[in-house]
């Protein structure tokens, strides 16, 4: 497996160059990673597959679920790549790098680790900041347009936001100054996690009916139902901080009435 990953890596800083593969190579990787986890869920939808695992009653029309992936296209080209490319000489900075030798799996494990816990804190009060009255109304009401989600919304928002919430995700990043490919395998993580988020499903095969404080779709899809004074569930990734805080005691109380 690391001679294949070492092969693959080795062709790649062959033929491109290091702002190539930091600046388009990740955008094509996260447009790649993103509609293929979230397509699927638009054909769930539509044809009215595995129905009886979807969260809500209400589906979206094909109109809604086509004015979503138009506005994507338009924001992810002409906000997230310019972005990527704009970041990409803070991270050479930060020691970012794409060269060999290729970080051990056990310093990708625990940078991740690490980037998920960052993220998970500063998204939380980031995310709380945006249910303020004048933020919601302003910007934060673009993502919660879509009261019934499903995966592509995940990153159906405000570009604002698209740049406020994006903080969270590269802080942690930015403060390491990883290996270019653990910086594409914590963006595959992020955005499948997110899309997973938003899918507007919960399976028996959902990450979080295994992974311990792991949030998923039934998590976020009360935070989309609910009026944003009073909807709470503002984690991203793991639970605790709304935990913590008692931002999730609506939630908890309507998932204990269910489970009675």
């Amino acid at each position: 497996m690391d001679s294949f990953v070492e092969y693959g890596w080795k062709y790649l800083v062959t033929h491109f160059s290091d702002f190539q593969l930091a600046c388009i190579g990740s955008f094509i990787l996260h447009e790649s990673v993103f509609f293929l986890s979230g397509l699927p869920y638009i054909f769930l939808e539509r044809t009215g597959l595995l129905s009886s695992y979807k969260i809500q009653a209400k589906s979206n029309t094909p109109e809604a679920q086509g004015k979503c992936i138009a506005r994507l296209l338009l924001y992810h080209f002409c906000v997230n790549l310019p972005l990527m490319m704009a970041s990409y000489p803070v991270f050479r900075f930060m020691g970012m790098q794409s060269s060999f030798p290729l970080p051990s799996w056990k310093v990708v494990s625990a940078q991740i680790l690490f980037y998920f816990i960052i993220e998970d804190f500063v998204f939380y009060w980031g995310h709380r900041i945006l249910h303020t009255k004048w933020l919601y109304k302003n910007v934060h009401s673009v993502h919660h347009e879509y009261a019934t989600p499903f995966g592509l919304t995940s990153e159906y928002a405000h570009p604002a936001e698209i740049l406020f919430l994006g903080f969270a995700t590269i802080v942690g990043p930015a403060l390491t100054g990883p290996h270019l490919i653990t910086l594409w395998l914590w963006m595959m993580l992020r955005v499948i996690e997110t899309v997973e988020a938003h899918c507007g499903y919960h399976f028996p095969w959902s990450p979080s009916n295994f992974l311990p404080l792991y949030g998923g779709a039934d998590f976020h899809d009360y935070h989309h139902r609910l009026l944003y004074t009073k909807s709470g569930n503002y984690s991203s990734t793991f639970v605790y901080m709304d935990w913590i805080f008692g931002t999730d005691k609506g939630y908890r109380k309507l998932k204990a009435l269910k489970e009675t």
